[in-house]
């Protein structure tokens, strides 16, 4: 007995120290946190240096706050990805900075949208203004990255290279067959001839409405991107389409005989042409700094969003932007998903503060739930009533995402937004023969009513239920169109008309009166702020980012977890990401985007 107490004893004792020491470990990894992110301003940047972007990774609309950004353990590289905010921030900045003779564009991928893409395209047309130089270089043009090129100065690829150059496509993944194998049963409850959310439930290919509409948005998307390069490259339209339509860009020789490009060369022959625009000698090494170092090195104000920012820090006035991105479902959400309580407390946060003159918000959704969208449109229609609310829409603002901009006092898009899709389903399987024929597994049960096992996925819907379904669904539409007809001042049979689930691009939607003006999110600012009649101001961004620490106890695992799916799945990592929506869809109705949209 002695001895089992000393055992337990020096057990006890030997725990007692382990976790003191795992203690201290712990405290001094936060103390390097802390001073690294107190004390890293970035590097100096040097006289005669050139900005290097390479994006090669999916662009947030604003720079998320990361509690091991700059380490690199458990897995977890360097994090150098930057947000939307603080590339534009970084590239007005570069424009007036002495120290900045140029930007580099090196290989990205630009895994983001259209209207992220246009927005950068725009600010580096702007930086060409103070007549710096930009040089673009890649072994690989994407179109994406390619669009973004266009406006170099010169464009260069690797001789052995590849530029894609073949029009637009996007493609529907259909899964009937495959829930046909399985024996369960998609039923459906909709209203919009083209909400075709739905449709590979119960369809093997496009609807005739839907392919209508897709050809209508993809035709008006890529007819935006020929005009730009048009512009940029001084080549007619015309001719770019036939190059893509004719396949005769396959080759980089190919693009050098068309003009697309300036030139073939390999990367050393690149950076000794930057040595020679930077006075740089060629046996010196050239003088650079990536853009997340220039942008901590660059802003002393981390609201950075306007391009005088700067020179109204000191404003006691206030615009506040706020940031809605991801699909939209009831609660908190975070900083990649709407949350209704989260953006509502956001929004009226700002209504409420009296240094707040002014909202901005900024909406990328594809939508979702449509109750916690009506709850977030009711924050942006009360605002409307005591100051300006703009809206600025992103890559996407559609069915959901539409409903809580469409209360705004005026909504801007980009030419290639993606909106409308006014229009609600719903989703309920019928998973009977599921049961019965494939598991063997059937059920049994008693009810006080008619309709206590509405919902049931055991057994199909009755007609009377769907029937009280889809009068539920419809007048979910009607709620829909009634405050989208209220937002715009227009009457509701129009936008029945032009809603259906229809989806827009931003000039389609500027044309038909869904949207004001085509412009980015400076210009949703610079329009706040003359609407409430104010030339000085500071921007406060809501919703507040999660601390380190925060995220320390509550989203590690999260963040870990799916660092780790992502680099097992590469590009596949979307279909994880589909896969996991379906469930979404079955749970309540839905004010969302027909599917993701991705141009190839």
């Amino acid at each position: 007995m002695k001895q089992f107490f000393k055992f337990v004893l020096a057990s006890f004792v030997g725990f007692i120290l382990s976790g003191i020491f795992l203690l201290v470990v712990f405290a001094l990894l936060v103390g390097v946190i802390i001073s690294s992110a107190g004390s890293d301003n970035g590097p100096a940047v040097d006289s005669n240096s050139i900005l290097y972007m390479k994006i090669d990774y999916p662009i947030t609309e604003r720079t998320a706050v990361k509690p091991f950004r700059g380490l690199s353990f458990l897995g977890l590289d360097e994090d150098k990805s930057v947000g939307l905010n603080d590339l534009l921030a970084g590239i007005r900045k570069a424009k007036t900075d002495s120290h900045i003779k140029g930007i580099f564009l090196d290989e990205s991928y630009m895994m983001q949208g259209q209207a992220t893409t246009e927005e950068l395209r725009n600010a580096l047309i702007d930086f060409k203004k103070s007549g710096k130089f930009i040089v673009a270089y890649s072994e690989i043009y994407t179109q994406g990255f390619y669009y973004l090129a266009s406006v170099a100065d010169k464009i260069y690829i690797n001789p052995k290279g590849i530029i894609e150059f073949k029009g637009f496509s996007s493609d529907v993944t259909f899964l009937k067959g495959a829930l046909d194998k399985l024996g369960i049963e998609a039923q459906i409850i909709k209203v919009g001839t083209y909400k075709s959310a739905v449709e590979p439930y119960f369809l093997t290919k496009m609807s005739d409405a839907n392919r209508e509409q897709v050809t209508s948005y993809l035709g008006s998307m890529y007819d935006h991107f020929l005009t730009g390069i048009s512009a940029s490259r001084h080549i007619n339209k015309d001719s770019l389409f036939n190059y893509a339509n004719n396949g005769l860009i396959q080759e980089p020789e190919d693009a050098l005989k068309y003009k697309l490009i300036d030139g073939l060369k390999y990367k050393d022959e690149i950076l000794s042409d930057l040595k020679g625009r930077t006075d740089v000698k060629e046996k010196d090494n050239l003088k650079s700094v990536e853009v997340a170092d220039y942008i901590k090195s660059a802003s002393d104000d981390e609201d950075s969003t306007d391009k005088d920012a700067e020179k109204n820090s000191s404003s006691k006035n206030r615009i506040a932007v706020i940031y809605a991105t991801g699909e939209i479902s009831g609660g908190d959400g975070d900083d990649n998903s709407i949350g209704s309580e989260r953006i509502s407390r956001a929004i009226r946060k700002a209504r409420t503060d009296d240094k707040v003159k002014a909202v901005v918000l900024r909406v990328n959704s594809p939508g979702g739930s449509s109750m916690a969208s009506d709850v977030i449109w009711r924050e942006v229609s009360l605002t409307k009533k005591v100051k300006p609310i703009i809206v600025s829409m992103g890559d996407v603002a559609a069915s959901g995402g539409y409903y809580i901009a469409c209360a705004a006092d005026s909504i801007y898009a980009e030419p290639n937004t993606i909106t409308g899709s006014i229009g609600i389903f719903a989703v309920l399987p019928n998973m009977q023969k599921f049961f019965n024929d494939k598991l063997g597994i059937t059920f049994d049960g008693v009810k006080t009513g008619k309709y206590a096992d509405l919902g049931d996925v055991s057994r199909p819907l009755t007609p009377e239920e769907r029937a009280l379904l889809q009068k539920s669904i419809n007048r979910g539409y009607d709620t829909f169109t009634k405050a989208v007809a209220d937002g715009r001042k227009k009457t509701q049979a129009y936008i029945n008309s032009i809603g259906q689930g229809r989806v827009w691009t931003g000039e389609q939607a500027l044309k038909n009166g869904l949207v004001d003006k085509l412009g980015n999110m400076s210009d949703a600012i610079e329009s706040a702020a003359k609407k409430a009649g104010i030339k000085e101001y500071r921007l406060v961004n809501y919703p507040e980012q999660k601390s380190p620490f925060s995220k320390l106890s509550q989203g590690l695992s999260a963040e870990v977890k799916a660092h780790f799916i992502k680099a097992e799945l590469g590009e596949n990592y979307k279909y994880y990401e589909q896969i996991k929506g379906v469930t979404q869809l079955m749970r309540t109705p839905q004010a969302r985007l027909p599917y993701t949209v991705e141009i190839k």
